[in-house]
């Protein structure tokens, strides 16, 4: 792998993978919305080139870089946290730009698409997430991520392309967003307030965003065609547990209200992932601590740049 195309990479799993890329001497293509202020984020590299190119213009898109490049990551989505998980025009929309992307990959040269799903593709369940666990989401987002999934599957197959599809857990890092439960509970400890959370009693799965990017980084080497990974830590517990971790690093002492906050719709109240394909197919598995992401996230919001 020499040269990748990422959308989606002023996230916290965007940025996490930029980098590991350019670790490793890949040429990064970003392709972001031209007017975006999280553009900021994308790590400042020769490697890296930006083209400013927004989801809905990627299916006309044409590589006139001169280069061909070998893996195309999606993972950009509009709609991915609040209401807008829930507006089926919205969602919809998102499974034609996954397609789009599907075919920027094709004229780029590509080999490979990989494409970012979500545990939402599941709905609740009671048991660590295999790629065969059966999928009942309950929200417009999870049917998107879904359908998506199977459409740019049959796509790449016939454009030539490998594909490979990973279905997320909640990963937690820099440049995440504001609205997740670590970067909120994060953002009120250091400001002196009282984070106001649900009880905390759902069983949780969070993997640091470095760890999310080696697993793409080593599916773009080692992925098998046409197949579905699961991706997160491998363990779980209580969302209470972390939140208190959180704590005793931000601001240790500070009260916690737990249970001001009701739980929403359809709540997921178990979230785990069964990695093991994931680690057998790529000698992949989770590195990082969950106390050790929590510093790293302090760390970088003190300060420190993103520049590589």
């Amino acid at each position: 792998m020499k040269r990748v195309i990422v959308t989606g990479a002023t996230g916290a799993i965007g940025t996490a993978l930029v980098k590991w890329l350019v670790d490793r001497k890949i040429e990064i293509l970003v392709l972001t919305r031209e007017n975006s202020r999280r553009n900021q984020n994308i790590p400042v590299h020769p490697l890296v080139h930006i083209k400013f190119c927004s989801l809905e213009q990627l299916e006309a898109i044409e590589n006139d870089t001169g280069k061909t490049y070998d893996v195309f990551y999606h993972l950009a989505w509009m709609g991915a946290a609040g209401p807008q998980r829930h507006d089926m025009y919205i969602q919809n929309q998102n499974v034609r730009y996954a397609l789009d992307a599907v075919r920027a990959a094709k004229k780029f040269g590509c080999h490979t698409f990989i494409g970012a799903g979500s545990q939402a593709e599941y709905g609740n369940t009671e048991a660590p997430l295999k790629w065969d666990t059966p999928v009942f989401p309950s929200m417009g987002y999870g049917y998107a991520k879904l359908c998506a999934g199977q459409m740019t599957r049959d796509y790449a197959a016939q454009l030539d392309l490998r594909h490979i599809w990973v279905r997320i857990l909640s990963v937690y890092g820099p440049n995440d967003g504001a609205q997740s439960v670590v970067m909120y509970t994060i953002g009120q400890l250091r400001q002196g307030l009282t984070p106001q959370l649900t009880k905390g009693e759902q069983i949780w799965d969070y993997l640091y965003s470095d760890d999310a990017a080696k697993a793409l980084y080593l599916l773009g080497e080692k992925g098998t065609d046409r197949k579905i990974y699961v991706l997160g830590s491998g363990t779980a517990k209580p969302l209470k547990e972390y939140i208190q971790i959180i704590r005793d690093i931000a601001s240790p002492g500070t009260n916690i209200c737990f249970g001001t906050i009701p739980y929403v719709k359809n709540q997921t109240m178990y979230l785990c992932a069964d990695t093991s394909d994931l680690e057998r197919d790529t000698g992949w598995y989770a590195e990082t601590d969950f106390s050790e992401g929590i510093k790293n996230i302090l760390l970088d919001s003190g300060g420190r740049k993103w520049s590589v």
